[in-house]
């Protein structure tokens, strides 16, 4: 506490990540992807004030108070840079992090498949917990073993679990609830019940019923993470026998709007096709932004709170009496559940609105910038990236990948914050970056950062070969650039706690697949460190790999919805500790040496 008032210990930042610690020039402006909610929001850094807030080294040293003065956000984050602020808890935080992240990249260290499991159901990873049969069983993946966190009996189709949001407590704030403070997951049932669960126990600690049976809540996404939660609709359709009759259909998605912790209701809107048109094919809410889209490409940004503002006839509280078009109940309720309190009656003021082919749209960079795919099939794989201000095609801003592949190259800015854009190719991968252009600070250009080539030294490619009888053959196409005998990159990501790009390359080597996972720096893109994946690797099937620290997990689905889920985890390894466990992964292994104690899975 001082002369100001009280003061958090480590107020954070932003909501999301923070921009580079090691080059502040990357950290000038945030990056956001409004079409993609789903980039996973993991660690807040902080900043903290030593001496109080308001008192300079030479009052603290003498014990007096200074005059309260002005705080300049940009001067603290410089000198925590420069190694100010030895004390303060984030900087022991970092720098653990940071011998992590050494000790994960030692030649030395290996990553050891500990752990695999099948499931008849999908798989899912949050935070270190692996959910298995519809979030009905949850496992502990941290632990050296993973271990079971709970299993609930099975549930019937009417308990069906849609979708999971996990939330966490957010900092320096007082919550209603002790339960509050730790984390939570957020589900959707079939039945459209709200449900908050304890991420340990899978206890019921709140429930809250939607609407009834006029409309069907699918999905879960954040507006703004870990605070704006959406709950959305699937799309509205009426029966083949009632469009036969003629019955119209005028609404096509419903929205409901919360705020977490303390879970409270903001509104629930419609989306009408005599406001927005007949065309409308999906809809979001993301960063305060209504975006709406539409079958022939076009999407369109509106300000998603000034609609709430302008259009809300009534706010509700969850749990209070409610009287709303001559019906009495409980808001959040059954059979009640939520009074849709937000009627659109007009066409809202438009921000913002660009054509792109299959409505492919994301904003991002500083200064804020688009990128959009013209709307025509003969430009799929060609980026523009335009300034948002003016709509205006930045210096280089047409990026398209030279390449031959049957899975197209895809782009996004840097879930860094950096302002970077990442594109990805069959065998490339380039980082780009903004800038401006010299002699004309009006003007922004696309120049590259680094790039990260696919190892294929050995492939060779030639269209004329000569048999051992001295034949000529010749082939009449060349390889696809993706082909499965050639190493290409399938995956790319970004693991925020330990600054590392992420890539994943696979190789069909026989009727096999192998991939590797390999970590890059994240400023210059070099080689630190590459994990070969023991399982085989089938490029038809949809795999999904996540980093989180020391832990690598790898979620893969097969034909006839068969789930694998294969753990790996971290350890400090040489020939001599192999030669203690004789039976690897069967039995613990306890191996005493230097006067320490190893186990070993």
């Amino acid at each position: 506490r001082g002369p100001i008032g009280p003061f958090p210990a480590s107020p954070h930042l932003s909501p999301g990540r923070a921009g580079s610690e090691r080059n502040p020039e990357r950290a000038q402006g945030p990056a956001r992807q409004l079409a993609s909610p789903g980039v996973r929001q993991k660690r807040q850094r902080r900043a903290s004030v030593p001496w109080g807030p308001a008192m300079c080294p030479q009052s603290a040293a003498g014990g007096g108070r200074a005059a309260p003065r002005a705080r300049s956000v940009c001067r603290l984050l410089t000198r925590r840079a420069h190694g100010f602020y030895a004390r303060d808890a984030g900087v022991a935080h970092r720098q653990n992090l940071g011998l992590l992240r050494q000790i994960m990249c030692q030649e030395s260290t290996k990553f050891k498949n500990v752990w695999t499991t099948h499931s008849a159901s999908p798989i899912a990873y949050e935070r270190g917990r692996i959910y298995l049969d519809n979030y009905q069983c949850c496992i502990s993946s941290i632990a050296q073993e993973p271990r079971i966190l709970y299993e609930k009996p099975k549930c019937s189709k009417s308990e069906k679990i849609e979708d999971a949001l996990l939330l966490e407590c957010p900092l320096g704030e007082m919550l209603p609830s002790p339960s509050d403070y730790k984390p939570s997951l957020i589900v959707l049932t079939v039945q459209n019940w709200l449900l908050r669960l304890s991420a340990d126990s899978g206890e019921i600690l709140e429930k809250i019923y939607l609407a009834g049976s006029f409309c069907k809540f699918r999905y879960l996404s954040w507006d703004i993470p870990q605070e704006v939660m959406v709950v959305k609709s699937a799309q509205n359709k009426l029966p083949a026998a009632a469009r036969q009759a003629g019955i119209q259909q005028s609404i096509l998605f419903y929205l409901a709007v919360f705020q977490v912790l303390p879970l409270s209701f903001i509104g629930m809107l419609e989306i009408n096709k005599k406001i927005f048109g007949n065309s409308v094919t999906d809809v979001a809410v993301s960063n305060g932004i209504l975006i709406v889209m539409y079958s022939m490409g076009l999407v369109r940004l509106y300000n998603f709170q000034a609609i709430s503002e302008q259009f809300m006839e009534q706010p509700f509280d969850l749990g209070h009496e409610f009287n709303w078009n001559g019906q009495v109940g409980v808001v959040g309720k059954y059979p009640f559940g939520l009074p849709c309190n937000i009627k659109i009656t007009d066409t809202p003021p438009l921000l913002f609105e660009a054509s792109s082919l299959e409505n492919a749209f994301q904003i991002g960079g500083y200064p804020w910038h688009y990128i959009i795919t013209p709307n025509k099939k003969k430009h799929k794989g060609v980026f523009h990236i335009c300034s948002l201000k003016d709509k205006a095609l930045a210096k280089n801003g047409i990026q398209a990948m030279k390449c031959c592949s049957l899975e197209p190259d895809w782009i996004y800015f840097h879930p860094d914050m950096s302002g970077r854009i990442i594109h990805v190719g069959p065998n490339l991968i380039k980082v780009l970056k903004l800038k401006e252009v010299k002699n004309n600070t009006d003007q922004t250009e696309v120049a590259e950062d680094f790039t990260i080539v696919a190892n294929r030294e050995n492939c060779v490619n030639n269209t004329v070969t000569v048999t051992a009888s001295g034949r000529v053959v010749k082939k009449r196409f060349n390889l696809l650039d993706d082909d499965p005998e050639q190493e290409t990159f399938k995956i790319v990501d970004y693991e925020d706690e330990l600054d590392l790009l992420s890539t994943v390359a696979v190789t069909q080597i026989g009727a096999d697949g192998r991939a590797h996972l390999d970590f890059h720096c994240n400023e210059h893109g070099i080689l630190l460190k590459s994990i070969p994946l023991l399982e085989s690797w089938d490029v038809t099937y949809s795999h999904e790999v996540y980093v989180d620290k020391d832990l690598v997990l790898h979620i893969e689905q097969k034909p006839n919805r068969r789930f694998s889920c294969y753990v790996y985890q971290m350890v400090c390894d040489t020939a001599k500790d192999d030669e203690c466990s004789s039976h690897e992964k069967t039995e613990r292994v306890f191996c005493k040496k230097g006067g320490r104690i190893f186990e070993y899975i």
